[in-house]
């Protein structure tokens, strides 16, 4: 087996990993950032809820249905923006952006698990499922700056 069929097989048990055993599911109470997004063409949906203090996402959860790729990823996600500056955040998600895309992007920033998400890039169909939760910390982030 090629090195490359090693990081593929690698790459998938990361993502059903996260898919089966989701990091910060559920919803945050209080005063916190909600936001509801869905993909359309393929069901994907998303309940994300950050809570924002002082310029750093202290805390994110998320909820909702969708394909393995949509699920892992918000739940990758969640996971890399706690603890970020907002600007962090909406960096990390550029560079992810890039990434989907097939572009060069930034690999001095650490990705850790996210980077499993990569070969996604290869499946024009499947962006907007990786992409989805990342779409939601955006708006959610940029109509609730403080």
């Amino acid at each position: 087996m090629s090195f490359n069929n090693h990081l593929d097989t690698l790459y998938r048990q990361v993502i059903m990993d996260h898919y089966k055993n989701p990091r910060n599911r559920g919803v945050l109470e209080g005063d916190s950032v909600d936001i509801n997004m869905n993909n359309p063409t393929c069901g994907d949906r998303i309940h994300l809820t950050m809570k924002v203090e002082n310029g750093k996402i202290v805390d994110a959860k998320f909820e909702g249905e969708g394909c393995s790729i949509s699920m892992s990823s918000a739940s990758m996600m969640t996971q890399a923006i706690k603890g970020k500056t907002v600007e962090e955040a909406l960096t990390l998600s550029k560079v992810f952006s890039e990434m989907m895309q097939g572009k060069e992007y930034d690999d001095s920033i650490d990705l850790g698990d996210i980077e499993a998400l990569q070969g996604v890039s290869k499946f024009p169909a499947r962006i907007k499922c990786a992409t989805l939760a990342w779409k939601a910390m955006e708006k959610g982030l940029y109509t609730n700056k403080q």
